[in-house]
């Protein structure tokens, strides 16, 4: 189907099995997220709560909680737009078959938004925020949180609908300093299309008006989360999607969505700011509390019967997982296009996503050397870590494809193939005082950290080991004894427990006593990366547990260290890579449900029970 509104989509997905509802009173103070976690977790149904405690409205979630499921909602429209992604991707491919991309041309058009009348005709009635499910997902949350928001802007230099902007930027509904009713907090990060309306709004010295769409057809949701080629609009991206154009108008200089289930319409006057946070974020740990732009509101609206979408976002993989996956299968080509050399490009969702980049690019800068070294994919790397949101990430391991084929999504694979051929006295660069993501605390400030890229490109240079190598085994009695308890992630990668992190001063002695130990001992290069942990158990437990400990608690610059380190001609160069990943005080605070609301919910899930059947 091609859904006018959220609720179509609700009924949809009822009558095909792949939603249930819950009629008994649920609590928005952590028991609704508590109860998505456990359903997204056993890859259950979306879940329709009629009977939100505090508000009037029904509230869904898990919409988009398998890939399955995602790509069922968009089942109509699907091809049409991979095929136009594909056409603004590659102009070409119309000026060589364009009767093939007549269909494909009369989507788009069919996609742009439509301007309506306002006033009398808005299919919208006026409330207030504490009407709101007020959705509080992790005990320390700063309050309740738009966690599906459409945030839509308009650049002050030019005006209208096909300049704007739409991002899914959090929105702080209560708690802190904020007026309930009056004042919203609006969190957005570096590298947002909005923080430049409101930078040129500021230079201006007057306010930036923006709305905040909720719900509508799951194509809008979608679409402010997007990263569109050149030139395409999020909202006809989000009438391409959804079958149907945008509608819109304009109220007291505003743009309401006349599709959204809810908006919430405002300013956001210079220099005016409010503590935000903390929030439990995509990076399984808290993102604290900082001054962040605050909304003065001015009117919100509802549609009859709204359905209030959320979700709950935490460490990966959660519902926003599927969004990476619905992103890759749609623009996967576009990178391609935007770096040529490139062949793919993974934020690592296990990671985090921000934190580390896989990629593989083409090596073809000197054919006729019989040895070969990263040359050209250390361009394309400059390339990725100047790219849009790719530039926030910390890791980037690339190689160059060369006789068997290589993929950036088999984790084990792709990461083998590396350090089988790195180099590490050649083949590491670093990045520091530069900008990483906002929600990333392993850095030295707000923003701020240090980047690496790991190349491999050329034959095999080494076997990696399969299990634990006796001197790592062998560290009590020695200068390094209070490193212990090693245990193998995957070939080639071993972890060790270390005493807790006190300061940097004291992990550079520990650091230094531990690689001249193993290099006393003769560890040699079938162990190429150790990784110092807080819980080795923990760690080697699953690849995810690797991925997510090692490259959310490090900063590059100041954690990576090594055996026979060195600095060559101000190149740093070792013979094994250590990297310290342990939990440093600066860091925030990971993110642990409550224990009594989790009893509290199995109410739901035992035999007999509405989600009895969800294990």
């Amino acid at each position: 189907m091609k859904y006018r509104n959220l609720e179509e989509c609700v009924l949809d997905l009822e009558r095909h099995g792949q939603l249930v509802r819950i009629k008994e009173q649920v609590d928005p103070h952590l028991e609704m997220a508590a109860i998505h976690m456990k359903v997204y977790e056993a890859g259950g149904p979306a879940v329709l709560f009629e009977n939100v405690k505090g508000s009037r409205f029904r509230a869904v979630s898990n919409l988009f909680g398998t890939l399955e499921r995602s790509k069922f909602i968009f089942r109509e429209t699907w091809e049409e737009t991979q095929n136009v992604i594909a056409l603004r991707n590659d102009p070409m491919k119309g000026l060589k078959a364009p009767w093939k991309h007549i269909e494909t041309g009369l989507a788009a058009w069919n996609a742009l938004p439509a301007k309506k009348n306002g006033g009398a005709g808005l299919p919208l009635h006026e409330i207030q925020i504490s009407d709101l499910p007020l959705i509080k997902s992790w005990p320390d949350d700063g309050g309740a949180f738009v966690t599906l928001p459409q945030v839509y802007s308009e650049d002050p230099d030019k005006p209208g609908i096909m300049n704007s902007n739409l991002g899914m930027y959090r929105v702080q509904l209560n708690g802190n300093d904020y007026e309930l009713n009056k004042e919203v907090g609006i969190h957005y990060q570096i590298h947002r299309g909005i923080g430049i309306h409101q930078a040129k709004a500021t230079q201006k010295g007057m306010p930036l008006k923006v709305s905040c769409f909720i719900g509508g057809p799951p194509a809008h949701t979608l679409s402010a989360v997007m990263p569109l080629p050149e030139g395409m609009s999020e909202l006809t991206f989000a009438g391409l999607l959804a079958g149907h154009r945008f509608r819109y108008s304009y109220v007291d200089g505003f743009c309401i969505s006349h599709d959204a289930d809810f908006v919430i319409t405002g300013e956001i006057f210079p220099g005016e700011t409010r503590p935000e946070g903390p929030f439990g974020d995509h990076l399984g740990y808290y993102s604290l509390t900082h001054p962040f732009p605050v909304m003065r509101v001015h009117k919100v609206y509802a549609r009859p019967n709204a359905i209030y979408p959320f979700t709950v976002v935490g460490r990966p993989p959660q519902e926003d997982t599927s969004f990476g996956e619905l992103i890759h299968e749609l623009t996967g080509g576009a990178i391609k296009q935007e770096i040529p050399g490139v062949k793919e490009v993974h934020a690592v969702d296990a990671a985090g996503v921000h934190p580390l980049l896989f990629a593989i690019g083409s090596e073809r800068y000197t054919p006729y050397q019989k040895v070969k070294q990263p040359a050209e994919i250390l361009t394309l790397a400059n390339r990725i870590l100047g790219t849009g949101q790719l530039s926030l990430a910390k890791y980037l391991f690339i190689a160059a494809e060369e006789n068997e084929p290589l993929s950036t999504h088999h984790i084990e694979t792709f990461l083998g193939y590396i350090l089988e051929r790195i180099d590490l006295g050649r083949d590491i660069h670093f990045y520091t005082n530069t900008t990483i993501d906002t929600l990333d605390y392993s850095g030295t400030g707000l923003n701020t950290g240090s980047k690496v890229v790991f190349a491999a490109a050329g034959e095999k240079k080494r076997e990696l080991c399969r299990e634990v190598p006796e001197c790592l085994q062998r560290l009590q009695g020695t200068q390094a004894q209070s490193f212990g308890q090693a245990r193998l992630i995957m070939p080639g990668i071993v972890t060790v427990q270390g005493t807790p992190f006190i300061s940097y001063d004291e992990a550079e002695r520990e650091m230094k006593a531990l690689c001249d130990e193993l290099q006393k001992q003769g560890l040699d290069d079938s162990c190429p990366l150790i990784i110092i942990g807080d819980n080795s158990e923990f760690m080697s437990a699953t690849l995810g547990n690797f991925l997510w400990v090692t490259f959310t608690r490090s900063n590059p610059s100041h954690d990576m260290y090594g055996l026979n380190s060195r600095y060559e001609f101000k190149h740093w160069a070792c013979d094994n890579v250590v990297i310290d990943a342990r939990t440093k005080p600066h860091q925030a605070p990971p993110l642990i449900p409550d224990a009594e609301v989790e009893r509290h919910v199995e109410r739901l899930f035992v035999p007999g029970a509405i989600l009895g059947g969800i294990k």
